[in-house]
């Protein structure tokens, strides 16, 4: 077997999902390739429900090819990439500037726009209108109650009972977590000066699990829950999802066409750009997107040739697959420079992409 020069020794990350590995050996063996002719390519971090299904569709297609992708959240993937363990990472959230300083000559790449979901559990109602300054208070743990009056007041029809609110939220470093917390410091002062932002942060009140799953499971464990998790996660789950208060006093839900038309001005050099709390209209307030992190200058020959070739699928014939697994594909503008950040990627300082013809002709290997 062809491995990565980054990860020769193959590990999954604790309670996380492994993809390809075993399902695409087992596949390509089905299909008449042995294990020696299959190249091995190793990713790690955020999005598990997206880089899975492009790496299990994509092994389908070329059997020489299989992908492992360890789930193991949006820190993990940084710190995976950064330490050159694996040949592409993943995160939620773009890299803070001591992260870039740290991880010098990775290129973070947007994948896809993703949103966080608010999800409750009021068996009395399916529906949930909420402020930013009453989920502000929620998760800040001064509205306790749920027939609390900034709640009633958006929700007149609503069933609200008098009990208590409990908060469910993600521990570990978390994309999702640094969406959320964004937005919150966005439209909160006192979260701005107290609990504040980035990928972990010390939440005021709350349970707290280690994945979008346990947050839906504490959530459905009993009445009166609120929590936030990536919008994918909820779509799977079929929860009930709040509708939230946009800039334009609009409450939105986490629609697919309100989450793209919050990305539709996410276009800078870098990628590293603030999607929540946009002032467009129709647009939902808790948005951002995932980036694929690699190396712009890949060190490794075989590896670095198989994993531009995949990630040109990727954008190109795999995008039907964005929407399958519940995000949503990035905006035209901003696919377009996507495009041309791929050519400029480089192994061993010579262009793959550029120079091949099928990748001038946007087509796929």
């Amino acid at each position: 077997m062809s491995v990565s020069a980054y990860n020769p020794l193959l590990h999954s990350g604790a309670g996380g999902h492994v993809n390809a590995v075993l399902l695409g050996l087992l596949a390509a063996a089905a299909g008449g390739a042995t294990p020696a002719d299959v190249r091995l390519l190793n990713g790690a971090g955020a999005t598990w429900a997206l880089y899975s299904k492009w790496a299990g569709e994509y092994h389908r297609r070329f059997p020489e090819v299989a992908i492992n992708f360890q789930s193991i959240g949006s820190g993990g993937g940084i710190k995976a990439i950064t330490e050159r363990t694996v040949d592409f990472g993943t995160t939620d959230f773009p890299l803070t500037d001591e992260e870039t300083r740290r991880a010098e000559g990775i290129r973070q790449i947007p994948t896809a726009v993703a949103a966080v979901a608010i999800v409750f559990n009021l068996p009395a109602t399916s529906t949930l209108r909420l402020t930013p300054d009453a989920l502000a208070a929620i998760m800040l743990g001064q509205i306790t109650r749920w027939n609390h009056p900034a709640i009633a007041a958006t929700n007149p029809t609503a069933r609200l009972p008098d009990a208590a609110i409990a908060v469910a939220h993600k521990s570990g470093g978390s994309g999702t977590t640094a969406i959320f917390a964004e937005y919150l410091a966005k439209v909160s002062a006192e979260w701005k000066s107290g609990p504040g932002t980035g990928t972990s942060v010390a939440w005021p009140v709350g349970i707290a699990s280690r994945s979008n799953e346990g947050v839906i499971a504490a959530v459905r464990e009993a009445p009166g829950r609120i929590g936030y998790v990536e919008r994918a996660s909820a779509m799977r789950a079929n929860v009930p999802v709040a509708e939230i208060r946009n800039r334009n006093g609009q409450f939105m839900a986490p629609t697919d066409h309100a989450i793209s038309v919050a990305a539709e001005r996410a276009v800078t050099d870098d990628y590293r750009v603030s999607l929540v709390d946009s002032d467009t209209k129709g647009a939902y307030p808790i948005v951002g997107m995932t980036y694929l992190l690699v190396y712009g200058d890949i060190p490794d020959v075989a590896s670095g040739e198989a994993l531009l070739n995949f990630l040109w699928w990727a954008f190109h014939d795999g995008q039907h697959l964005v929407s399958d697994a519940h995000y949503v594909p990035l905006p035209t503008g901003l696919a377009a420079r996507v495009e041309m950040t791929l050519r400029r990627l480089t192994v061993q300082g010579k262009s793959v992409l550029a120079a091949s013809r099928w990748a001038r002709n946007g087509q796929v290997p």
